[in-house]
């Protein structure tokens, strides 16, 4: 099975439907933006390359996926709409191919993404993945968890 990296967006700004009208156009904090670069060049020290990062195309998401194309030296993503918010989990499935995969998206769904993966269906096993932190799941079994608190100390090795 391929190894997979499931990734939250990084801190994002507050739901405002005056100035973002449509979700999917929220963008990073300027302070949600400089931790998750940290927290990405922390990231490069536990994994060093991966073949394929897909994000979803929300500007919050694919920033993150952007960030850690800059400081994670990871390809630059391509947008995934299966990783959309409002997707179902199962919709992410088939994007796990390959040897090595990361996907960037939101919660809750990333947290039903990573039950299917770990116990066959989307509500068994129960995660709260904090904003740009990132979990590593490989043949079924969950390898770690890396909050960005733990990547950021990591960046400063």
């Amino acid at each position: 099975m391929t190894k997979v990296y499931v990734v939250r967006h990084a801190i994002a700004e507050e739901r405002d439907p005056d100035r973002w009208p449509d979700d999917a156009g929220r963008p990073l904090t300027k302070d949600g933006e400089e931790r998750f670069r940290a927290a990405a060049r922390g990231l490069r020290t536990l994994v060093p390359s991966v073949d394929v990062v897909l994000s979803s195309p929300y500007v919050r998401a694919w920033r993150t996926a952007e960030i850690l194309h800059e400081e994670a030296g990871w390809p630059a993503p391509s947008r995934a709409a299966e990783l959309e918010a409002w997707r179902a989990p199962k919709d992410a499935i088939p994007l796990v191919r390959g040897d090595s995969v990361a996907l960037v998206g939101h919660e809750p769904m990333l947290s039903r993404v990573l039950s299917l993966l770990l116990a066959g269906d989307d509500d068994t096993v129960h995660t709260e993945l904090k904003k740009g932190g990132v979990v590593h799941v490989e043949h079924g079994v969950l390898r770690w968890y890396a909050t960005p608190k733990l990547l950021r100390g990591l960046s400063l090795r």
